[in-house]
């Protein structure tokens, strides 16, 4: 993946953004950030509330995208969705969904033609 880890990664969020607008989600937020961690994307689909992991990830023997969010990363995003749930009440009265959407670097460059997106509603939940 070329350019800084910060360029790349907002490489990747732009794109699942925009994978997952083709697909009928509406954008609600991108990189929120607090002290207990950051969403990348918060998105809408039709009435709930969507807060969105984006991996990317060359293949290696150490695992793909998906199996780099483990329960501690999943414990840092069920917080940070808590504290932007308590700043916007408003969010809080829909239901809510964790989606991830992973990248799985055909060359290792972060070029997008080859690239695989798997998107994954519903990976994880709150509990």
């Amino acid at each position: 993946m070329s350019g800084s880890p910060r360029e790349s990664g907002a490489r990747f969020e732009a794109a699942a953004e925009a994978h997952l607008v083709a697909h009928g989600l509406v954008p609600v937020l991108r990189n929120f950030n607090c002290r207990l961690g950051e969403l990348d994307l918060v998105m809408r689909d039709r009435d709930t509330l969507v807060v969105v992991e984006v991996r990317a990830r060359a293949p290696t023997r150490f695992g793909t995208a998906l199996e780099t969010i483990g329960p501690a990363k999943r414990r840092r995003i069920v917080s940070a969705t808590q504290v932007l749930l308590s700043a916007r009440p408003e969010l809080a009265r829909l239901p809510l969904r964790f989606d991830v959407v992973a990248f799985e670097v055909a060359d290792g460059a972060g070029q997008r033609g080859g690239d695989q997106v798997q998107w994954l509603r519903a990976a994880f939940d709150a509990a």
